[in-house]
C-alpha cells in the first residue's frame, strides 16, 4: 500500500470500513481498547502497560528488573548523544530543526505533517533533518539512527505518550484508519492479525512466551532484545511478526509501518515513555 495513489487509497479505506468499527471516532477507539485489557487486568494502571509483558508477568519482571540495572542499552544512549550533539559539515545540529531542540519529544511521535501529507515517525523526522541540512540519510536498520533514537527517548523517559489526530483532517484521520485496518487485518498463511494476539489472546501463552497487550505497546522502543543481542527499532518487530505469521512484510519505515504506528501510538496515549528498555 507504500506505492498506490491517493484516490485508490481512499478506495480501500472505503471498502475498509464495511470490515471494521470504523464508525467510531479515534477517542471511541481508544476507550474501547482500553476496556478491554482493563477488564483482562484491572489490577493494571495505565502506566504499568510501559514495561510491557513484565506488567502482567510478575516472575519474569523480577527477572527483567535485574537486566535493568546494568542496562545492555546504555552503550546505545552514549553513543546517541554524541552523534546527536556533532554538528553537520555545514555548521547545523539535529536539535536546530527539531521541536524543543529535540529534548523530551519522543511521545509526540509519530505526528500527522499537513506539508508532506503524511506520518512522521521520530526516525523520519531524524533523516528529514538531516536532508534539509545537505546531509545523506541514514538506513533505518543502521545503527546510527537506533542510537539516536535511543538518546531522544532517553530524554523523554516518564513524559506520556501525547499522539495527535488533528481534528477536520481527513488525511490525517484517514493515516490512523490505514493503521487501524492493518491491525486488524488478518494475513500471512497462519491468518492472524496483530490483535489475534495482543487483544484477543493478551496473557495467554504462545509456546513459552506470554502475549503482550498492544495498550503501551510503542513506548519501549527502541529496545535491546536479548533474542536479537542489541538494540532494534519497532519496525523492526513489526516485521519480525509479519515474517512470523508468513505474511508479506514491508521496510521500516514504510508508509504501511507508520500509519500502524500512529494507530498504537493513539491507542496509548498517555502511558509514560520507557525507551529504551530491554525484552526477550
Amino acid at each position: 500500500m507504500d506505492f498506490i495513489s491517493w484516490p485508490l487509497k481512499l478506495l480501500v479505506l472505503l471498502c475498509l470500513l464495511h470490515t471494521f468499527p470504523a464508525n467510531a471516532s479515534p477517542q471511541q477507539d481508544q476507550a474501547q481498547f482500553r476496556q478491554h485489557y482493563q477488564q483482562h487486568f484491572p489490577y493494571l494502571k495505565l502506566s504499568d502497560y510501559a514495561n510491557g509483558v513484565y506488567g502482567i508477568d510478575s516472575v519474569a519482571k523480577q527477572s527483567w528488573q535485574a537486566i535493568e540495572e546494568f542496562p545492555p542499552y546504555e552503550p546505545a544512549i552514549d553513543y546517541g548523544k554524541k552523534l546527536f550533539e556533532a554538528p553537520f559539515e555545514n555548521g547545523g545540529h539535529y536539535a536546530d530543526c527539531l521541536p524543543n531542540k529535540g529534548m523530551g519529544i519522543a511521545g509526540d511521535y509519530p505526528k500527522w505533517d499537513d506539508n508532506q501529507r503524511e506520518v512522521i515517525t521520530l526516525a523520519k523526522a531524524i533523516n528529514d533533518c538531516r536532508l534539509r541540512y545537505h546531509e545523506a540519510p541514514l538506513a533505518y536498520q543502521q545503527r546510527d539512527i537506533i542510537s539516536l533514537q535511543a538518546y531522544l527517548a532517553f530524554t523523554s523517559r516518564g513524559k506520556a505518550i501525547k499522539i495527535q489526530i488533528p481534528q477536520n483532517n481527513a488525511r490525517a484521520l484517514a493515516a490512523y484508519e490505514l493503521g487501524k485496518a492493518f491491525y486488524y487485518k488478518r494475513q500471512g498463511q497462519l491468518n492472524f492479525a496483530c490483535a489475534t494476539c495482543h487483544v484477543q489472546n493478551v496473557g495467554k501463552k504462545l509456546r513459552a512466551e506470554l502475549l503482550s497487550a498492544s495498550l503501551g505497546h510503542t513506548s519501549s522502543w527502541p529496545t535491546y532484545r536479548l533474542k536479537w543481542g542489541e538494540i532494534g527499532s519497532l519496525h523492526r518487530r513489526f516485521a519480525e511478526c509479519l515474517t512470523n505469521i508468513k505474511a508479506e512484510s514491508y521496510p521500516e519505515q514504510s508508509e504501511t509501518f507508520r500509519n500502524l504506528e500512529y494507530f498504537l501510538g493513539f491507542m496509548s496515549n498517555g502511558v509514560p515513555i520507557s525507551a529504551p528498555s530491554t525484552r526477550k
